[in-house]
């Protein structure tokens, strides 16, 4: 087969001097700059998180093949992505000079098997067997099969390469914010310190078992941490009860008469009546006491002062698709936007909406507010439970 070469694939696309899209190309390949091919992966994940119509992405990695012989395969890959792709498919930078994205949107029932042994065919054709062998293929499509069980190692980050390039771009506000962690929380747990002692003295004389309660929560990232409480509850409780109030505030049917739930109010994001829960419990839960020990988890860097709560595991296995977000984006925190504006009295839903919004518009006076804000919320027991 032979190849068409650089000038006649940039006649055939469209792409020259006078075009006004040059800029979004690199100038060296048919291929879109990374920026822009970020930007249009994520406008289509996001289109895809609301429409569940799947899409995929296919990544060539590069970084094995020399740097002096990598502008010749790249230019080999590109010609054969032009032979072997949809004009509606998007081709670019995944990661400048290093990884080839290409982005099928409305694709139907696919074998990335056979599409992966397809394309290093075509390859073949214009490249010598050990730059094929360099090469590395990958597939991952989105949303995944919401048939199937989920777990958490299926949420792929490969579809949230923005993140990072966010984070990169707000260096100095995340150093800031660490520093306000580690002083804000450090201070917090001198300050209160016989105020603790206190509280885990009595919950030693009211009730049996440990006072500190270990809980695995889910991070940033996915990153799986053991989250700090005071114990509420008896010991020996059935988890059920909790999965089962989740999986129906989740669906949205909580708040609305629905058995099991324990509450016939609106938006509670909170079970009411808990028999599980001890009489100190109820206090400590009503004043957000029983939170004071997360400040250890804050100092040890897996949760912030401020930021979204981190779901238990089996939570997650159950949120939807642009659910998922809220573990992706942002650390967890002790408060956030919508303990102080709605605490419990709102749906899951406006929740999510709430702690993306927080991830969007995020800042050192956006994070004091809400630290301003929150003894009030709690002072007022507004949807505490």
């Amino acid at each position: 087969m032979k190849f068409p070469n650089k000038k006649e694939r940039s006649n055939a696309s469209g792409l020259n001097e006078s075009n006004p899209l040059s800029y979004l190309f690199d100038p060296n390949h048919q291929l879109y700059i990374e920026s822009y091919f970020i930007e249009r992966l994520c406008f289509e994940r996001q289109r895809s998180e609301r429409s569940r119509k799947p899409i995929l992405l296919m990544l060539l990695d590069l970084s094995r093949v020399k740097k002096g012989e990598r502008t010749k395969v790249v230019d080999v890959v590109d010609t054969a992505l032009s032979l072997s792709t949809r004009e509606t498919d998007l081709k670019g930078w995944y990661k400048h000079e290093t990884i080839i994205g290409v982005l099928f949107t409305e694709i139907s029932d696919v074998d990335v098997n056979s599409l992966r042994h397809k394309f290093y065919g075509t390859i073949r054709n214009g490249l010598e067997q050990k730059h094929v062998d360099e090469i590395e293929i990958t597939l991952h499509i989105f949303p995944e099969n919401q048939d199937a069980q989920q777990t958490i190692s299926t949420i792929s980050n490969v579809f949230y390469s923005e993140f990072p390039k966010r984070k990169s771009s707000k260096g100095l506000y995340f150093i800031m914010k660490r520093t306000i962690d580690i002083v804000g929380s450090g201070g917090c747990l001198i300050v209160f310190s016989p105020l603790l002692l206190l509280i885990a003295l009595l919950i030693k004389l009211t009730s049996r078992g440990p006072v500190i309660y270990q809980q695995e929560r889910i991070g940033l990232h996915k990153k799986r941490f053991v989250m700090l409480k005071f114990r509420s509850m008896y010991v020996n409780n059935d988890s059920s009860i909790h999965r089962n109030f989740v999986n129906n505030l989740i669906r949205g049917k909580n708040g609305h008469g629905s058995e099991g739930n324990g509450t016939d109010k609106p938006g509670i994001y909170k079970i009411t009546h808990d028999t599980r829960v001890t009489p100190l419990g109820r206090f400590l839960r009503k004043s957000s006491l029983d939170e004071f020990p997360q400040f250890l988890n804050v100092l040890k860097g897996d949760m912030s002062l401020v930021g979204p709560r981190p779901p238990i595991p089996y939570e997650l296995e159950k949120y939807d698709i642009w659910h998922k977000r809220r573990v992706l984006e942002v650390k967890p925190g002790i408060t956030g936007l919508w303990q102080v504006t709605g605490r419990s009295s709102t749906t899951f839903d406006e929740m999510v909406r709430l702690d993306l919004r927080y991830t969007k518009e995020q800042s050192i006076w956006l994070d004091m507010k809400i630290l301003l804000l929150t003894p009030w919320a709690v002072f007022t027991a507004k949807g505490a439970h």
